[in-house]
């Protein structure tokens, strides 16, 4: 028996098979979706590769269960998981798919529109191959963020608007940073510094989509998303922070659709750098000494550096700051350079960066460091597919 687990990005499909005790069979990605989508997945160890004419997430996920279809392993399945990013109010756990659960879902749609309508097309295709007696769970981003401090969680509006239209800080990327946080206690298991579930931690994930979060206790306190994934961080596409007047002003010169495109589509490191969204580009344009890319890259580490600040000032200082995410696992050398200087708050780091990472993650600080500096593999379709065994049994 195993469980098959779907994580719907905003431009890509990643997808993983486990069986019931945890271990992978399966995993894969389809990304660069349109006339040459790149499919890459491995099985026992072996790597392989194709292109094929995918244009949508539901179109990616018929590509795959048709895949294990062909390596006959879809017969073996008992449950599938599903990572949704926006649950809203109502949903605080994982929960078995109904259809009214997916229009919930889809209600939700126009706060995470990268995310939403793509999970809920992998969600029927998923149906449609299985029909709806097989055990799908849905399983939220916002979730771990669900019980947020008032000071953390409300907006300083209107009383009126935030009862009726539900405003508030749901927080994102929720899978990712408890990933985070359990694959900084596994690492540190044992050590007299850091005891279970008792240091207080600064989680950082850099991908497509960017994200911090201050956790106490094993228990987020402050997380940079909050209505919507686009508050925060500066990420691939998408703005972060930007003062409310802006978009009042823009109000009067554009449309609503363009101004939602351009936040969400045109902004972030593309914006900035006017060139690319990809950090690899933008670190090996950097080196050739292309304005744009250095100006987007110097912006993107600031930002970084004055939520640590906020943050250090929020825990009472950290016991360890942990990256994770696409970014952060490729370009460790990025993470380093994000905390640099910074010995003013204990945080001292290695003079030399290693670029291998293992399942133990990989340390930039030192041993004397006051603050440890981590980069942890982020495993979330494992953390998913953990979540839909317990919520099936």
């Amino acid at each position: 028996m195993s469980v098959l687990v779907f994580n719907s990005g905003s431009s890509s499909l990643k997808f993983q098979l486990f069986d019931l005790q945890g271990r992978r069979l399966v995993r894969g990605k389809v990304s660069a979706l349109g006339v040459q989508a790149r499919c890459a997945w491995n099985v026992a160890d072996v790597d392989y590769n194709a292109r094929h004419a995918i244009q949508n997430h539901q179109q990616a996920a018929k590509w795959i269960m048709s895949c294990l279809q062909d390596l006959n392993l879809m017969q073996f399945v008992s449950a599938v998981g599903h990572r949704v990013v926006h649950g809203g109010e109502k949903f605080s756990a994982p929960v078995r798919l109904t259809d009214a659960v997916i229009a919930g879902i889809e209600s939700l749609s126009p706060l995470a529109p990268l995310h939403n309508p793509s999970a809920v097309q992998v969600i029927h295709a998923s149906q449609t191959f299985f029909g709806h007696t097989l055990p799908q769970i849905a399983v939220f981003d916002t979730a771990f963020f669900h019980d947020l401090p008032d000071t953390a969680r409300y907006y300083a509006l209107p009383d009126q608007w935030m009862r009726d239209y539900e405003i508030k800080r749901y927080g994102f990327h929720g899978i990712a940073h408890r990933a985070l946080c359990e694959g900084f206690y596994r690492i540190t298991n044992g050590s007299e510094r850091f005891g279970p579930k008792s240091s207080r931690i600064i989680t950082v994930q850099l991908g497509q989509g960017c994200s911090m979060a201050a956790i106490q206790e094993g228990r987020p306190v402050e997380t940079s998303m909050g209505f919507t994934p686009l508050e925060g961080l500066i990420m691939g596409t998408r703005s972060g922070d930007i003062d409310a007047g802006v978009l009042l002003h823009l109000m009067t010169r554009i449309n609503s659709d363009a101004l939602s495109d351009g936040l969400y589509q045109q902004a972030g490191l593309l914006g900035l750098s006017g060139v690319s969204a990809d950090m690899a580009e933008l670190l090996a344009l950097e080196a050739q000494g292309h304005h744009g890319a250095t100006r987007a890259i110097a912006a993107f580490c600031h930002r970084i550096r004055k939520y640590i600040g906020a943050y250090l000032a929020v825990l009472g200082g950290a016991d360890a700051v942990v990256f994770g995410g696409g970014i952060s696992e490729n370009v460790p050398a990025l993470c380093a350079r994000i905390c640099m200087n910074m010995q003013w708050c204990g945080m001292e780091l290695k003079n030399t960066v290693n670029t291998e990472i293992d399942d133990n993650g990989l340390c930039l600080s030192t041993p004397d460091s006051k603050i440890a500096v981590y980069i942890v593999p982020v495993d979330e379709e494992l953390l998913i597919a953990n979540d839909v065994t317990s919520l099936i049994n």
